[in-house]
């Protein structure tokens, strides 16, 4: 298969490709290696491959039931675990660390005929919006390489919109989905809380606010993933009842009635938000007019502060119990020079948090999940921008050493966990600019998406989200497969990758 036929290609294609018999899982698997050794110097999407054993397992394994039988894959370098491969979330504390199994996550990938070529570029344990982590460098956004493609879930965004495979596995935890969604051109779907498997060995990631999922350049391709991926798993902590029909087939359906937006440009912690971004929300809700859906201009019912307060407490607790786990692991004390300093300043403020106030702080989250509930009884979709800005530089948002110092003194004067706190959300508000809207949904268990319908003068792509009650997933997949043959609709066109 020739290369410039191959970058065009989405996962749904590939496998009726295959299916019809006009290529050979090899040749898919081969086309893929070739884009990447062509993208990888500049873009830094990998940190690891398997290319012999892709190779040799796509030559070797025909799944001809599988419904992506031959279809390669490249799955992110956080809890995506591949049986014998590294694992290292990020961090050097873990260079060396092989998976002992795969996930439960990754298995059902494999039972559907997917070949894995490797594991994608993601910051030191998935805590921030970029990706840039000291052991590896930074990834560089395919439709220019001085700008990020976001985080968490960066290389896994940078490989699809770069032609490498068609579809990533990715995961979000406060946005790590849609985020890079909204800065590389891609469709970015956040299941609902529960709806895709964990474990083994752990059943909460964040505490129900992250969930894994995938990257992809079409809407089909993640409504068929959304029925590839989605389970009712006796031994998670949340589960979510089974959709009954077929994603993929419901997409394509017509909404029975017109339904009820509601959207807002600003931003729920009071940071600037661009022109650019209100005009994305603007024009898509204009469309949904034309499409005789009734629009409102109306703010989240939630106190977005307190929320991101809330969330920093969790993650300061989640870090301190992820660094004594290592601690145990490693049989040793872990260090400032063993970790980047977002991790060690989480895990010292994280010492200070109380079991009742980690308890309260989750509380919160159920509070603003009724007010949610409550808010879609009334409107069928929220519309935010995905982002407030298109894509920072490379090196933007990454604290300089005067920066870390800085932190490290002011944190190490902090007496009280109200003044910890406080120097963790000012350690992450010039990264919260850019992206405050979608911690939202992981908080809530709601699902959420960004969809690809701007581009801003200096050609880069900028998403819009709409987030939806529980359960609503095929009436997101709805919306983006309308919005995706509409005018609108972005993708890749403008990036030098698919010219």
């Amino acid at each position: 298969m020739d290369i410039e036929t191959y970058v065009t290609l989405d996962a749904t294609e590939m496998a009726n490709l295959i299916k019809r018999k006009e290529v050979t899982p090899k040749e898919l698997v081969k086309a893929a290696f070739e884009q990447l050794e062509k993208v990888q110097p500049t873009l830094n999407v990998v940190t690891n491959t398997r290319k012999e054993k892709a190779l040799e397992e796509a030559e070797r394994i025909f799944m001809e039931d599988a419904p992506f039988n031959g279809v390669p894959l490249l799955l992110k370098n956080i809890s995506q675990n591949v049986e014998g491969e590294p694992m290292t979330s990020g961090s050097k504390l873990l260079v060396g660390n092989q998976s002992k199994h795969d996930s439960y996550f990754v298995k059902r990938f494999r039972d559907a005929g997917f070949h894995f070529l490797g594991h994608t570029n993601a910051p030191e344990f998935g805590l921030k919006n970029i990706t840039e982590p000291e052991l590896y460098g930074p990834t560089r956004n395919p439709w220019n390489t001085a700008y990020s493609p976001g985080g968490s879930s960066g290389g896994a965004a940078a490989a699809s919109a770069s032609g490498v495979i068609p579809l990533a596995g990715a995961s979000d935890g406060g946005g790590s989905i849609r985020i890079p969604a909204s800065f590389t051109g891609l469709f970015g779907l956040k299941p609902t809380r529960g709806r895709t498997s964990v474990g083994p060995g752990f059943g909460r990631q964040w505490q129900g606010a992250s969930i894994n999922f995938v990257l992809s350049r079409s809407v089909r391709d993640s409504a068929a993933m959304l029925d590839l991926l989605q389970v009712v798993q006796p031994e998670a902590a949340f589960q979510t009842p089974l959709f009954p029909g077929s994603y993929k087939e419901e997409m394509t359906k017509d909404f029975d009635r017109s339904v009820r937006v509601a959207f807002s440009v600003k931003s729920p912690v009071g940071t600037p938000v661009s022109e650019e971004a209100v005009m994305a929300v603007k024009n898509t809700v204009k469309w949904l007019e034309t499409q005789g859906h009734h629009v409102e201009e109306v703010d989240s019912p939630v106190d977005g502060i307190q929320l991101m307060k809330d969330y920093y407490l969790m993650n300061s607790g989640e870090m301190n119990a992820t660094i004594i786990g290592l601690e145990r692991a490693l049989g040793r004390a872990i260090n400032l020079d063993d970790v980047e300093i977002e991790s060690w300043l989480l895990q010292h403020a994280g010492k200070s948090v109380t079991a009742a106030a980690y308890t309260d702080s989750l509380s919160s989250w159920d509070v603003a999940a009724e007010r949610m509930a409550n808010f879609h009884r009334v409107y069928d979709f929220h519309i935010t921008p995905a982002t407030a800005y298109t894509a920072p530089k490379v090196g933007e948002l990454t604290h300089s050493q005067a920066s870390r110092e800085k932190l490290l003194e002011e944190m190490a004067s902090a007496v009280t966990v109200d003044q910890q706190q406080q120097i963790i959300y000012d350690m992450f508000l010039p990264s919260l600019t850019y992206t405050p809207f979608t911690q939202l949904a992981n908080l809530t268990g709601q699902p959420a998406m960004s969809v690809p319908v701007y581009v801003s003068e200096e050609g880069l792509p900028l998403g819009v989200q709409v987030m939806a009650q529980k359960g609503e997933e095929h009436r997101l997949l709805k919306l983006a497969y309308q919005l995706e043959q509409s005018d609108l609709w972005v993708g890749m066109q403008g990036n030098p990758y698919f010219k």
